[in-house]
This record gives structure tokens, C-alpha cells and sequence, in this order.
């Protein structure tokens, strides 16, 4: 092939110096031929083959065509690469060419067989406020000190770009629900369609084609925010790639670097101040930025309820013997009298509320994972008066434990040391009963005066805790015989107590004779 230089040389040659095509062909020594190419303004290009040859390749090319055919019955994941269609060429015929000349054939014979994995898609243009995506994401957070995984809720408005994102510890159904809700009044309305992928929390079976069998609970949330689901084919998350490009957007944008944060609160708010950050974001092919799209489409959303949806569900449990109930394998303590017990269970989000008979009973913030036990300490208090035996083994005494403050731990040994083991646990089971109605700080104040003042009882603790005053002082001057001012309830005052003295005199003057020597 000329090049260009060339061309350019016999044209100026030619056509400016006037040369005749015999003085062109002896300067530059290109034949007749292709100096009168060069003339008719046929300008010099590279010409494709219309067949490429293949001296080593040619002899296999059925061979790699019967397997690549074959692929056609088997999972897309265990099909041919043109690597693995090379070394088995290798392994099975000592083939000796180029590992390119054999991609280059698999590719193409992939096209003719439709095999290539490239899908062709309709560019679309969303009508405003019709649509949004909806799909679940997963990331790393750091909770309260402890790394664990995190589920992210998307909702993304499909004509404006808008995008909501929500952490959660699950993808269960209530936190579906939950995240909806929050996306829907981060919105200001609803959409009158939302497009899903078949997950659990809202599908229970896939028929043929676009039919699906809904969660009954899904179907009264819907109804209740009056908007039409629609479910992507099996295995075509592009059929909402919006919300899937957001999924990896808010894992590389919103938690980089790592969140550390000290709740899931906390990471929520996170997420919605850069999700707003986000507005002034240009989308390739679309006029205006987000919040411009956005605001035109708010205005035309579905008008939110009244009240959001009662995001709660509904079951029965059995009381076990640990006086326990099991939901979602974990357990959750109730008072031990409804051992044997069926009880009503009431399912939200953040809390387990435990019911008999209309009234409440125990509630719990509500653990994710297995085999969790989220126990009231106050729950097993009586049964432990019972059995003291059990008491530095019993669980809940054991994550109670590890909260106490020092001056418990004194407390509970002096109770000990002074009336034996058993009977000490007893008295300092009482005690652990006065943090079920009175203030901590006020207790663990009597707790630490008691020990100051070589008390052993339970009820030296609790009168010190009774006469504690507004001032926030402890009137107590046991040593020069005064019992501590009390506060008559009945009256709202306080009173001075009487002289132990005189008692004390009456016990003085008996003692002649040697009446009362043992006192």
C-alpha cells in the first residue's frame, strides 16, 4: 500500500509541476498502474480481508465450533472462555499456535452462535414520577465498636435520579416495610409504580412470564400506600439497573471510608446527608440536575397517608421453661409466672413486645443474628430468692454483671461475709430489686454510704435510699443515737424522728442484777 507521502508527492507532481506519469514512475519507482490510481483520486486505505487464513488455527476450527455449540445446554457459568478453549487444545491436541488467534476465532464464532453474552437495550426516557427502583445492597460498617455487616434499602426515582439509601442489621420483612416508609417521606409522596427484583419479602412464588404469587403482608402494604409493583424477569437486574448502579454507587461514595458510628441511627443520618449532597449531580443525557428534576416531579406524587403504615407483625409464642419466648432464633424473657404460657407477640422493627391477655408484659429492643438471649434481669429476681445456688452461673444475672459498678460488688461480698452464703445472695437479690423503680444513681449513692457506715442488710440500704432529700445528701448521724429524719408521705413533710436515747436508758437500767447480761 502507498503512503501518504507518496500520494502526495505524484499528486503535486502532477498537477502543479506538470510531470508526465512516465517522469513519475522513474522518481518514485511505483508502477504505471499505480501512479493512475493515484490520479483518479482514489485515495490509498488498508483493505480488509475478506477471509483471514489460518495455517495452524484452520485445521481446529471445527473442533472449538463443536464445543462452543455444545455450551448451549449447559449454566452460563460453565461455559467456555477462549482461555479454556485454548489449553484444552493444547492439553488434547498439542496445539501449537497463539492464544490470540484462538480468541479471535472463539470470539467471533461465539457471535455466530449467540453466545457472545451481549445483550442489546432500549434507550428509555421515564415519564415523570411514574416509576421508581427498588433493590437491596450490602456493605461493612463499624457499629458501636463492633464490625458487622450492613443491609442498604435503595429506592431511586427513575426519571429525576433521586436517590434514598437506609441501613439496616437485616433484609427482613419488617425492615422492607421500614425502609420503604422513611423512602416515601425523604420523597414527600409516593410513585405510582415500583419495580422489584424477586426478592422474599415481597414474592412467594414466580410463575411463567410476569406473574407473581405476593406475600399476603406485601399486598396489604401496597394497597395500603396504593401503588403497582412490578417484578423483573428471573436473573435481569438490568431491567432496573438505575437502582443497581446506586447500590454500588452508595458502597464506594456514602460508606468510604468505613463508617464508624455508635448506632444504626446514626449511620441513617449519615446516609441522608450525603444522598442530599447529591442533588446538584448532572445524569448523562438528561436536562438539569437532580433537585431540578426532582422538584418538578415531587409535585405530582401520590399524597402519603395519614398516619405511615403500622409496620408490625403479629404471632404467638410459647413460654419455655427459661421463661423465654423464641422469635427469629433468638430468645426474649418474660416474668417467670407465665412459664407454659401462650402469648401474644408484636413484631416491629426496633422492639419485641411480649402480651397476655391484653396487657403487656415484657419489652425488649429487638436482636438480629442466632441464639441470642436478651433477657430482664428483674424478670428472674424472685426465682433467684429462691434458688441462691444458681446465682453467679444465672445468665441474666451475667450480662447484668458486667454493667455493675464497683460498690455492688463490695456489697455483695460484705452480705456474704456476714450471713453466709445463701442468706447473703438473698439479701443482695433485694437490693438488685430496688433498681426496678427507683433512680440507679440515688441506689448506687445508699449502696456506697452503706458500706461507708459498715451496714450489712438490705434494709439499712433502703432507708438510706428513703431518706435521701431534694438536696441530694443523705441526712444520717447514727452515731449519736438519732434515727434519719423520714418523710411522711401522707403529710409531704419531714419530720424529726424520736430520741433513741431514752430507749437506750430504759436498757441501761435493767441491766442490774445481771438481768439482761447476754444483751
Amino acid at each position: 500500500m502507498i503512503g501518504m507521502d507518496q500520494y502526495e508527492y505524484i499528486r503535486t507532481a502532477f498537477r502543479v509541476y506538470k510531470k508526465s506519469i512516465k517522469q513519475i514512475v522513474r522518481e518514485t519507482g511505483h508502477s504505471r498502474n499505480t501512479i493512475r490510481k493515484v490520479l483518479r483520486d482514489e485515495i490509498p486505505r488498508y483493505k480488509e480481508r475478506e477471509s483471514q487464513y489460518h495455517p495452524i488455527l484452520g485445521s481446529y476450527k471445527g473442533v472449538i465450533y463443536k464445543w462452543l455449540q455444545a455450551d448451549k445446554e449447559v449454566p452460563v457459568k460453565q461455559r467456555h472462555t477462549a482461555r479454556r478453549v485454548y489449553h484444552r487444545l493444547i492439553e488434547e491436541y498439542g496445539f501449537s499456535g497463539s492464544e490470540s488467534n484462538v480468541r479471535r476465532y472463539v470470539r467471533e464464532a461465539k457471535v455466530r452462535l449467540g453466545l457472545a453474552g451481549k445483550e442489546a437495550y432500549v434507550p428509555l426516557d421515564p415519564e415523570c414520577t411514574l416509576e421508581a427502583e427498588v433493590d437491596w445492597g450490602r456493605a461493612i460498617g463499624i457499629i458501636d465498636g463492633l464490625r458487622m455487616p450492613i443491609r442498604l434499602f435503595c429506592m431511586r426515582s427513575r426519571y429525576s435520579g433521586k436517590d434514598f439509601v437506609r441501613g439496616y442489621p437485616c433484609e427482613r420483612q419488617e425492615a422492607f416495610f421500614d425502609g420503604h416508609i422513611h423512602a416515601f417521606g425523604y420523597f414527600g409522596g409516593v410513585f405510582r409504580r415500583i419495580v422489584y427484583d424477586n426478592l422474599k419479602s415481597a414474592v412467594l412464588r414466580v410463575f411463567k412470564g410476569k406473574i407473581r404469587d405476593e406475600q399476603e403482608e406485601f399486598t396489604k402494604f401496597r394497597s395500603y400506600y396504593t401503588f403497582e409493583s412490578i417484578f423483573c424477569n428471573p436473573a435481569s437486574g438490568h431491567e432496573k439497573g438505575g437502582v443497581e448502579g446506586l447500590v454500588g454507587f452508595a458502597r464506594r461514595n456514602y460508606l468510604v471510608p468505613v463508617p464508624e458510628v455508635k448506632s444504626f441511627d446514626e449511620l441513617n443520618e449519615l446516609l441522608i446527608k450525603r444522598c442530599l449532597g447529591r442533588g446538584s449531580h448532572r445524569i448523562a443525557g438528561r436536562t438539569g440536575v437532580i433537585d431540578e428534576l426532582f422538584d418538578e416531579e415531587k409535585k405530582k406524587l401520590l399524597p402519603l397517608p395519614v398516619r405511615p403504615y403500622p409496620n408490625v407483625r403479629l404471632s404467638q409464642g410459647r413460654v419455655s421453661h427459661y421463661s423465654t419466648v423464641t422469635v427469629d432464633h433468638n430468645r426474649y424473657s418474660v416474668p417467670t409466672c407465665y412459664v407454659g404460657c401462650t402469648v401474644r407477640l408484636e413484631r416491629k422493627m426496633e422492639h419485641i413486645a411480649i402480651t397476655k391477655d391484653g396487657k403487656r408484659i415484657a419489652s425488649h429492643k429487638r436482636a438480629y443474628g442466632k441464639d441470642k438471649w436478651v433477657l430482664d434481669s428483674f424478670h428472674y429476681l424472685e426465682l433467684l430468692k429462691r434458688k441462691p445456688g444458681a446465682f453467679d452461673a444465672a445468665r441474666p444475672i451475667r450480662q447484668w454483671r458486667t454493667g455493675w459498678p464497683d460498690e455492688l460488688e463490695r456489697l455483695l461480698e460484705r452480705f456474704k461475709a456476714r450471713h453466709g452464703q445463701s442468706h447473703g445472695i438473698k439479701e443482695f437479690l433485694s437490693v438488685l430489686m430496688l433498681y426496678k423503680d427507683r433512680d440507679k444513681d440515688d441506689i448506687n449513692r445508699a449502696v456506697s454510704q452503706s458500706l461507708g457506715l459498715g451496714l450489712a442488710n438490705a434494709a439499712s440500704v433502703k432507708t438510706l435510699l428513703d431518706t435521701y432529700s431534694e438536696s441530694g445528701s443523705f441526712h444520717v448521724n447514727l452515731t449519736e443515737g438519732q434515727l434519719p429524719r423520714r418523710l411522711r408521705r401522707d403529710a409531704g413533710e419531714w419530720v424529726e424522728p424520736a430520741d433513741v436515747t431514752v430507749y437506750n436508758r430504759l436498757i441501761n437500767s435493767g441491766l442490774k442484777g445481771g438481768e439482761y447480761s447476754g444483751i
